[in-house]
């Protein structure tokens, strides 16, 4: 995803509500970035388990899951879709969009948005106060959690590969399977579960194990 503006004067809120209604952007201080490409199968697969794993989780909760396409307005110059967000604070919540910074994004990142999501995003995230930054590869099957300090940036990430599961440390009980969201559970499952204890049993005393 490119830089598609390059105006002296930095693009605003009120012009991006004048766009046309199918035309998808981000604005990042003040700079437009087109939405385009539309994300691959395996990336919507990947958004699609980490709002329906925050979805069950926060049923009935005070907090809300949001899934993109959704404005989250941060400011006149700062408007962005983030692709699964946690907002707890329910004055953000409007009919139209989000006014301020959720406490929770996901990003799930496309070869198109990676370099964008890893650094405007973060800094941008961080200014703002997001608590928690989760920047997920398909491409890798990964995670990366980040934490904001007091300064207002993220401190090293913690990483997590397909196999392992994890949370965000400001909601420890929400638990993101990484075996799930990558669809590997199956696989998974057979390969570390132990047999039956009459299996185990019957191999015993044929002298398998």
């Amino acid at each position: 995803m490119g830089n598609t503006a390059s105006t002296k004067e930095p693009y605003t809120y009120q012009q991006y509500q004048q766009k046309p209604t199918d035309e998808r952007i981000e604005i990042i201080d003040g700079t437009v970035y087109d939405m385009t490409p539309s994300p691959t199968v395996k990336h919507q697969k990947v958004v699609g388990h980490f709002f329906g794993i925050a979805r069950e989780y926060f049923r009935g909760k005070e907090c809300t899951p949001f899934i993109a396409p959704m404005d989250v307005v941060l400011d006149d110059i700062n408007v962005v879709e983030p692709d699964v967000f946690v907002v707890c604070d329910r004055s953000k919540i409007t009919e139209a969009n989000i006014k301020g910074a959720p406490d929770l994004i996901v990003e799930v990142l496309s070869p198109s948005t990676s370099l964008k999501d890893r650094r405007e995003k973060k800094w941008l995230y961080g200014q703002h106060g997001v608590k928690e930054y989760i920047v997920v590869s398909p491409m890798d099957e990964t995670a990366e959690r980040f934490f904001l300090k007091p300064d207002g940036t993220y401190g090293e990430s913690d990483i997590f590969g397909w196999h392992e599961s994890f949370a965000p440390r400001i909601f420890p009980d929400l638990i993101f399977d990484l075996r799930i969201v990558f669809e590997k559970e199956a696989a998974e499952v057979v390969a570390e579960s132990p047999p039956p204890e009459w299996i185990a049993e019957k191999l015993k005393q044929s002298g398998v194990l």
